[in-house]
Formats: structure tokens, C-alpha cells, sequence
């Protein structure tokens, strides 16, 4: 078996996740968490769009982790994302997590909104 090593340039990747936690960059994070290669930031769930639709032209496409199940976003969410010409992927929390850190190591332009697991 060949193993390659990933590198992420300037993202941090997800290193792990609990009940109402991330670990990213080896710190410990709390609550719902908005990840891209520029940074992160405390994310206020689905009432806060504009802190997504703020990462239009550095970004092409925002996984939405929706907790521990997937569940539906809000329209008007979903709706002003699309408008600023994002891409928008929900899924539960641990797969967005992974998503995330295989869509960075290949050096995509990709953005996680993620709410804890419970």
C-alpha cells in the first residue's frame, strides 16, 4: 500500500470533532464553525448568511454540515448563497468534516459551515 502524505498549504484542515467541539489546528473550537483557507470563525447557524455569502470570489463552493443527521437548510439560507454565485453541499457534520479536508488537500476553493454533533 502507498500512502501519500497531504499537505493543505494555507488551510488548516479539521483534525477532529465531539459533542459541541472541533479540533482544528490542533485547538480545541467550540460550537458551530465557519472554515476556509483564510481563516475561521463562529458561525451562527442558518440565520447567518451573510457571513457565507462574505466568501463569494475566494470560495466556489460551501459544504453546510448539518449536525450528527442531515437535515434541510432553510430556503432563504440556501437562496442567498446561490444568489452570490456559491455552490451550496449539505450534509452531516462528519462527512462535511472529511469532505473538507479531501477538498482542500487537492488545493480546491472550498469553504465548511458546520454545526456540532451532539
Amino acid at each position: 500500500m502507498n500512502l501519500t502524505e497531504v499537505t493543505f498549504d494555507d488551510a488548516q484542515p479539521f483534525d477532529g470533532y465531539g459533542p459541541g467541539f472541533f479540533r482544528i489546528g490542533g485547538e480545541v473550537v467550540e460550537g458551530a464553525t465557519l472554515l476556509h483557507a483564510g481563516g475561521r470563525r463562529a458561525w451562527d447557524g442558518f440565520t447567518d448568511a451573510a457571513a457565507l455569502t462574505a466568501l463569494a470570489g475566494d470560495v466556489d463552493v460551501i459544504l453546510v454540515g448539518t449536525g450528527t443527521e442531515i437535515a434541510h437548510v432553510p430556503g432563504d439560507l440556501r437562496a442567498a448563497v446561490e444568489d452570490a454565485g456559491l455552490g451550496l453541499e449539505v450534509m452531516n457534520t462528519p462527512a462535511a468534516c472529511r469532505t473538507y479536508n479531501v477538498l482542500v488537500g487537492e488545493g480546491r476553493r472550498v469553504a465548511a459551515a458546520v454545526l456540532p454533533v451532539a
